[in-house]
C-alpha cells in the first residue's frame, strides 16, 4: 500500500515538471515531507475539453460519488491494480476520472520485533515523479461539491519487496498523456501501465520514527537515519 509520501517542491517546479498551464481554485502549496490521508493533495488532471493540464487540490482518499457515507474515503487511500478496473468504487473513476499525484518520495515500514522501521524511497536522481491516481466527485449532505482522490498499487519490486509487498504505481513521463486522457477508455491498455518501477531506478534508505506522527511535517521527517552504533 501506499500510506505516506514526500512532495518538497514549491508549485512553480511542479508546474514546469508537469506541463500544468492552468491551476484551479488558486492552488496553493508549500513543500510537504509527510503527506497523509485525509488531507488535501496536489494532483494534475487534464481538461475533458481540450488537452490543457491543471493543478487541483483533493482529499486524500476516494469517496464515490455514490457514497452516502464520507469516510469511506478512509478506507479508499489506494486502489489495487488487479481489481481497479472491476470494484464498483473504482470502475468509473480509472475509465474516465485519472489524475496524476506527484511526488518525489514515499514511505514504507518493514516490520521487525515490536516496533516498524520506516524508510524513505525515491528515484535514484531524485527527480519528481507521479503516482497513476484516479478521482471522484462527491456531495456532502449540504451539497457541497468534494473531489477525493486514491493512489493505485501493484506488487513490490525487487528494492521494496523486503520490506513491503505493495507498492504505489509510478507512471513513466512517456505514459502521462495516455494516463491524463479522458476520452482513452481502453482498459486493457491502461492495465497495462499498471506495473512495478524498475527498482534500479530507484534508492532507499532509512529515515526516522519522527515520520510516524501525522503533526510532524517538515524535512527531519526524510532525512536518513543513522543508528547511534554507527556514529562511533
Amino acid at each position: 500500500m501506499c500510506g505516506r509520501y514526500r512532495l518538497a517542491r514549491k508549485k512553480e517546479i511542479l508546474a514546469e515538471t508537469f506541463g500544468a498551464e492552468d491551476v484551479e481554485n488558486d492552488v496553493e502549496w508549500s513543500p510537504r515531507y509527510n503527506v497523509a490521508p485525509g488531507q488535501d493533495v496536489v494532483v494534475v488532471r487534464q481538461d475533458a475539453a481540450r488537452p490543457v493540464r491543471k493543478f487541483s487540490l483533493m482529499r486524500w482518499g476516494l469517496i464515490p460519488s455514490w457514497s452516502k457515507d464520507a469516510k469511506t474515503g478512509y478506507k479508499m487511500i489506494n486502489a489495487r491494480a488487479e481489481t481497479v478496473a472491476d470494484m464498483p468504487a473504482f470502475r468509473d473513476p480509472f475509465r474516465s476520472r485519472r489524475c496524476l499525484i506527484p511526488a518525489d518520495g514515499f514511505y514504507e515500514w518493514a516490520k521487525g520485533g515490536k516496533e516498524k522501521t520506516p524508510f524513505l524511497f525515491s528515484m535514484a536522481d531524485d527527480s519528481i515523479f507521479a503516482f497513476a491516481g484516479i478521482w471522484d466527485r462527491w456531495r456532502n449532505p449540504n451539497k457541497e461539491r468534494i473531489e477525493t482522490c486514491s493512489i493505485i498499487t501493484t506488487s513490490a519490486n525487487a528494492l521494496l519487496l523486503g520490506i513491503h509487498d505493495r507498492m504505489p504505481v509510478v507512471l513513466g513521463r512517456d505514459h502521462y498523456d495516455l494516463w491524463l486522457d479522458p476520452g482513452f477508455k481502453r482498459v486493457d491498455d491502461l492495465l497495462d501501465l499498471l506495473r512495478p518501477f524498475p527498482a534500479d531506478a530507484m534508492r532507499h534508505y532509512r529515515v526516522s520514527t519522527r515520520v510516524n506522527s501525522v503533526k510532524n511535517d517538515d524535512p527531519a521527517c526524510s532525512e536518513e537515519f543513522v543508528p547511534d552504533s554507527l556514529l562511533f
